[in-house]
């Protein structure tokens, strides 16, 4: 990515998760890696959590961010599966403490280390709800004040060619 050039991450509201999990109760939910590899289908959601995060950037500004984030984790029952339905009441019972449903999601997964993926779409497949995952990368959120100023352009000065003259005899 460019120098100066914000990436424009689309992350799912719960309000818009949770619609789409009660219009589909009864299809199994499939959560897909950014990559294209699906979660095995015998994942669990083990915690909703609200996530409340305040920091300060790198240009000295206070931030807050809040997000709900769904915790996975696969065990060795291979005919478990999570439907629409059951995780929609799942994240009915965390309402009290999420507080809102204006809020982001994103999933908790184990890929080798423990990675947090923004919940990008929802869509039915032909057997099951895909949760699309996406990725979320690192940036400076204050560039205008940690970058150098860009160099401003100084136009070309061209000095005369000097004239000689040409020697008499």
């Amino acid at each position: 990515m460019l120098p100066g050039v914000q990436q424009v991450l689309l992350i799912m509201k719960l309000n818009e998760l949770k619609k789409e999990l009660a219009a589909n109760k009864d299809w199994n939910v499939r959560l897909v890696l950014p990559n294209g590899e699906s979660v095995p289908a015998h994942a669990h959601v083990t915690e909703v959590a609200r996530i409340d995060k305040k920091y300060v950037d790198c240009g000295g500004t206070f931030r807050t961010d809040s997000f709900c984030r769904l915790q996975t984790w696969v065990a060795d029952d291979f005919k478990h599966r999570l439907s629409a339905g059951k995780l929609l009441g799942i994240l009915n019972k965390a309402a009290e403490f999420l507080q809102t449903e204006e809020i982001d999601v994103d999933v908790e997964h184990e890929v080798g280390v423990i990675t947090q993926f923004p919940l990008e779409s929802v869509k039915l497949s032909i057997d099951a709800l895909v949760l699309q995952l996406g990725e979320r990368h690192t940036a400076c959120l204050a560039m205008e004040k940690c970058l150098p100023p860009e160099p401003k352009s100084q136009p070309i000065q061209f000095k005369p060619i000097p004239v000689i003259k040409a020697l008499q005899k």
